[in-house]
Order: C-alpha cells, then sequence, then structure tokens
C-alpha cells in the first residue's frame, strides 16, 4: 500500500460552495485528507479506497448539506461510490457528518467498487452537490484526488502444471527358477532319477530357453545365439540331516553342493550354455532374402559364476517341517528344539522319544538331505528403437505401459497423440491414455478435446489426483475459478497446490498464493512474493527463475525496482524488456507502477 497526505483540493472547492450560499467561511486550505492507496490497487477483482479527512472549525454553513459522491472516472464514463454527506450544525432529521461550527471535525470514508478494465487508466475524483432545505443549490466537479490503478496482480501468468499419467515399464525385468536335488543318507552322489523330477526338467528348460542357436547359411553350423534373457547366476545352498556327527554332515554338505555344480556343468556345456563372461561376435547370417551382419554374444563359464554354500544340520528345515507335521509327540520336539542348543544334546533328547524317531526318519530327515538350486535370470525389455518402430507400425502388438513409454522417446506432439489414442482404442479402460492424450491437447489450447480426454480419463479413474489436476486446469481455462479451487482441493499433487497459487493471486490472498508456490523459482512465485510486500523475496526468484531474461521477466524486475524506488534500475530492465517485446512500451506508459519515478530523467526518456 502506498500512502499519501495532500492538501484537502477538493474541499477548497467546497469553500466556494458555501461561500456563494453566503456562509462565513475560514481558510480551508488547512483541512487535509489521506487517501490510502494512492494511486488507487486493484485486489481480488476489487477496488478499495479509504479517505480520512479533518476539517478545521467555522467551515460548514450551519443550515446547509454538502453531499459528495466519489467517483472513479476514465476517458469516456465513470463508477460512483457510495456517497458521503456532510451537514451543519442547524440542519434537522439530517443523516450526514455534522461538523462542528467551533471544533475540528474528522471523517473517515471507505468503500469498495468492482474492478473494470477501464478503470486501469482512470484518477479518483469526485463530485458536489449543496443543498438547503431540500433544493440544491450548487453542484461542483473536484479536482483529482488520487490516481488510479495499479493492477500488477493482473500480470499474473496461465501457468498451470498438468500432470501426466507416468508409464511403469521395467527396464529390466526379474525371473528366476528353483529345484530341489535329494540325497539317500550319508551320500553325495546325484542319482539320475533326481535329475528327471519335474521340478529340474522346469529348470533344465528355463535354462535351455535362454537363447535361441543361429546357424548358419546351410543351416547345419550354430555361429550364434540370439538371448532371450540373461542367466546372472546359479546358486546352490547344499544341506545334510540333522543326525549323524556334525563333522561328518559338514563335509558331506558341502559334498552334495559340489555334486550339484558338477551335474549342472555337464548339462550347461552339453547345452551349450555358458553365461558369465560376454564377448561380441559379429558374423553374416542369410536371412532369406540376401546375407547381413549380426552381432552375437558369446560367454565362458567360471566357477565364480556359481554361489555355493552348505548347511551341515538342517535344524531350521527339520523345526519348519515339523510344525507341519503328524509325528507323535511333536509339541514335546519342538520344546526340545527350544530348550536345548547344543546339538548333540537337542539330538540325543531327540532319539530318546523312540516312537517318534522312528516317524521323524521316515517322514521328515530325507527331505532335508537336499541341495537348493536357483537360477536368477534377467530379461531385457524391447529396445527403444524397436519401440518407436512398432508403436508406429503394429501398435497393437504393444502393451500399455510400452507405448506409454514410447511415447515419452519423441519430443514429436503429432506422434505423441498417435500414440496415446491407439492407447485409448486398445486399452479404453487405461486411463493415462486419455490424460495423456489430454494433456497434448492442452499443449495444443484444444480446451474442448482436453476437457472430453480428462473426463474420459475420470471415467477410468475416477478421484484420480492427476486427473482432478487436470480438470481444474480446464475450468480456470473456461473461467470458472470456484470450479477450478474445487478440483484442486480435491487433488493431492504438488502440481494442483502450485496451480491454486494463480487463483489466489487473482482472490487477493497473496500469503496463499506464496505458500502455494512454496519453493518454486517462477514468474508467479516471484509476483506473489512481491503482492505479498517482499520485493527482496521476490527479485530473487524472479533471477533464479526461466523468465530470467524474458519480456515479461524484465517488466516485473521493473515493477520490483520501482517499489524499491530504484528508478535506474527499473529504467534498466524496462530497456530490456522493450527490446524483447515493443508492445510493452505502452504498457509502461500508463502502468501506475512507475507514476512516482517518471519524473527520473531514464524513465522518462525511455517511457516518451
Amino acid at each position: 500500500m502506498k500512502t499519501f497526505s495532500t492538501k484537502n483540493n477538493f474541499l477548497i472547492v467546497l469553500s466556494v460552495a458555501l461561500a456563494f450560499s453566503g456562509c462565513k467561511t475560514t481558510d480551508w486550505s488547512k483541512v487535509t485528507y489521506t487517501t490510502t492507496p494512492n494511486p488507487l490497487e486493484m485486489h481480488g477483482d476489487t477496488i478499495v479506497v479509504t479517505v480520512k479527512g479533518s476539517i478545521p472549525a467555522k467551515t460548514q454553513a450551519p443550515k446547509e448539506m454538502i453531499t459528495l459522491t466519489p467517483i472513479i472516472k476514465w476517458e469516456g464514463g465513470e463508477a460512483s461510490l457510495k456517497p458521503i454527506i456532510f451537514q451543519g450544525e442547524k440542519v434537522k432529521e439530517g443523516k450526514g457528518i455534522v461538523v462542528a461550527k467551533k471544533k475540528e471535525t474528522n471523517f473517515n470514508y471507505t468503500d469498495r467498487i468492482a474492478y473494470q478494465p477501464e478503470m486501469r487508466v482512470s484518477e479518483f475524483t469526485g463530485k458536489a452537490t449543496t443543498t438547503k432545505k431540500d433544493k440544491v443549490k450548487k453542484e461542483y466537479q473536484l479536482p483529482k484526488i488520487a490516481d488510479a490503478t495499479i493492477v500488477t496482480p493482473l500480470l499474473v501468468q496461465s501457468d498451470e502444471k498438468p500432470v501426466m499419467g507416468k508409464e511403469n515399464m521395467p527396464r529390466i525385468i526379474p525371473m528366476s527358477s528353483e529345484a530341489d536335488i535329494h540325497f539317500v543318507i550319508s551320500q553325495s552322489n546325484v542319482r539320475p532319477a533326481e535329475l528327471k523330477a519335474d521340478d529340474m526338467k522346469v529348470l533344465f528348460d528355463f535354462l535351455n530357453n535362454s537363447q535361441t542357436a543361429v546357424k548358419d547359411e546351410k543351416g547345419k553350423k550354430v555361429i550364434g545365439y540370439n538371448r532371450n534373457y540373461d542367466i546372472k547366476g546359479i546358486a546352490i545352498s547344499a544341506y545334510a540331516s540333522p543326525d549323524g556327527e556334525q563333522d561328518k554332515n559338514a563335509n558331506l554338505a558341502a559334498d552334495r553342493g559340489k555334486a550339484t555344480q558338477k551335474e549342472l556343468n555337464s548339462f550347461l556345456k552339453k547345452n551349450d550354455l555358458t553365461y558369465l563372461i560376454e564377448t561380441t561376435d559379429t558374423v553374416s547370417v542369410d536371412n532369406g532374402k540376401g546375407k547381413i551382419t549380426q552381432k552375437f554374444s558369446k560367454r565362458s563359464l567360471e566357477d565364480s559364476f556359481y554361489s555355493l554354500s552348505s548347511t551341515p544340520e538342517d535344524w531350521e528345515g527339520f523345526k519348519s517341517k515339523m510344525e507341519v507335521s503328524t509325528v507323535p509327540d511333536k509339541d514335546m520336539i519342538l520344546r526340545i528344539l527350544s530348550t536345548y542348543s547344543d546339538l548333540d544334546k537337542r539330538e540325543a533328547e531327540i532319539k530318546n522319544i523312540s516312537k517318534a524317531y522312528t516317524e521323524i526318519s521316515d517322514q521328515i530327515l530325507p527331505a532335508l538331505r537336499r541341495s537348493k538350486i536357483t537360477v536368477t535370470a534377467e530379461k531385457k525389455c524391447k529396445t527403444d528403437e524397436v519401440l518407436t518402430q512398432m508403436s508406429a507400425s503394429m501398435p497393437d502388438s504393444l502393451t500399455a505401459e510400452e507405448l506409454l513409454y514410447a511415447a515419452t522417446l519423441t519430443n514429436d506432439i503429432n506422434t505423441q497423440i498417435s500414440i496415446y489414442k491407439n492407447i485409448t482404442r486398445i486399452y479404453p479402460n487405461e486411463w493415462r491414455g486419455h490424460n495423456n492424450l489430454g494433456c497434448m491437447y492442452l499443449m495444443q489450447n484444444k480446451i474442448d478435446d482436453a476437457a472430453a480426454s480428462f473426463e474420459k480419463a475420470n471415467q477410468a479413474a475416477a478421484n484420480n489426483a492427476s486427473i482432478l489436476n487436470n480438470l481444474g486446469i480446464i475450468a480456470m481455462k473456461k473461467g470458472d475459478r470456484n470450479k477450478a479451487a474445487e478440483y484442486y482441493s480435491q487433488s493431492s499433487s504438488p502440481e494442483a497446490s502450485y496451480n491454486m497459487g494463480r487463483i489466489n493471486i487473482l482472490k487477493g490472498n497473496y500469503s496463499g498464493a506464496v505458500s502455494n508456490y512454496s519453493d518454486a523459482n517462477s514468474f508467479n512465485s516471484a509476483l506473489a512474493k512481491l503482492l505479498n510486500g517482499n520485493a527482496d523475496a521476490a527479485m530473487s526468484t524472479i533471477e533464479a527463475s526461466n523468465d530470467k531474461d524474458s519480456a515479461m521477466g524484465n517488466y516485473l524486475k521493473a515493477v520490483i525496482s520501482a517499489r524499491k524506488s530504484d528508478a535506474e534500475g527499473a529504467a534498466k530492465y524496462l530497456t530490456n524488456a522493450f527490446a524483447k517485446d515493443a508492445s510493452l512500451k505502452d504498457k509502461a506508459k500508463t502502468d501506475m507502477e512507475f507514476l512516482k519515478i517518471k519524473s527520473n530523467a531514464a524513465i522518462s526518456s525511455i517511457l516518451n
């Protein structure tokens, strides 16, 4: 706010009116008033005017009334505010402010009026009417009381942030396969039947399917492999059951692990499955249409590819199987496990339960004499090049995640629109396709098309925070601030909070806008801080923003400088702004922000 105290020029006019009416007046030049703000300011679509005045004694004719009607006047029009009435001490049944004859009379006046665009270049003035016994004696046009109007909040930019639905396509898909090999008591040799068990067949197929052989032109010699997925490692965990001597069991478990590794080595070499060290060979391949050059991976096997571990006595496995078994005296055996930490003592106590131990030997222990094989692998997703080609030529063959990711591989908005349209066609219940298509339309300023897409997205995923934010943007674009605020308040996205900042600036809630923008460095954030009374913070923010060197960024810096009474700085930034956008010169000429520094030579030289 800017407050100025001046001589009461318009009351001087009133003194003339009173003189004509026969009232003996004193020195009206002593009447003072304060107009706040001066120039007038628009906040939240409204101009609020406050006038405080002091009228000396012996000013008002005792039987007359003076009606003052403040007005905001511009070229070709005016708008009136509520009138204020002064009356002499002898006026009967009057409703005005009684002006005392023998002492000073103070008055306060406040009113508000809806801002109209014409008021940007205007003045605050008024009209006075002198009456006596309901008869009009004189009417006067008052001189200018204050300049009008500062409308800096209207500099706010439409910088709303839409939210795209993000793709969740993994770049690498983890894979695995597991199998067990069981052993006879006290033995470590792998029985052929174990290698033919169903889980081992699945594991061997998993290893085999990791690559596809490519043969030479005659279709006989394997010259390389196309990798379907990469085998990353094989973990072998070998166990012995908790019966017998611990030292022997330790060696037995380790031997079972080595025997398992040997069988796997044999299988890998037999099937040309070697996985650890990669080299790349370039070979010529006949694809039926002529020879092409293709790269294949070759890898050699090393022992370090395996991860081996052994457990001499698998008490944990014993406990797990015991808990789900029907062995007699199960509870007693479980208590023994929790009571005795000494493994030999634990085993002896269990063996003392002769009936139960027979069942244990038949049901529990054989399953613990094993080696567990875990093969881990990674499958790489389609390359960016392949996804780009397929999204254009065969989109129906791609998943929604692949199409969403493909759309991020280009900056061409028409290509992106085509991909998102395909998503909405192939996956109509996938909200991200509709939502992201709406964002593309929003970038093209196709508001109705964007609105339709966001509504479809909302049908697919009601109350989604991203969609609600985007619907709020549509409401703002259509001029419905209240509806936009409703959508933003329902969305939990940070973008919605940011977007609410523009609404709060337009509502005149500048502290709320500062909170909305938080630590964002943007034009609107800087504007909010300026309007909230922190010019230094506003300058720091605009200097750190992408608008630092833009035409409007320089214009805002000029306004900030003017509010700091830095005429030289304002002149510098206005010069930069005009160089980038010449139309801003006409705007600056009538911008009341620069009124107080117009007399500065640097400012006057660039505005004239």
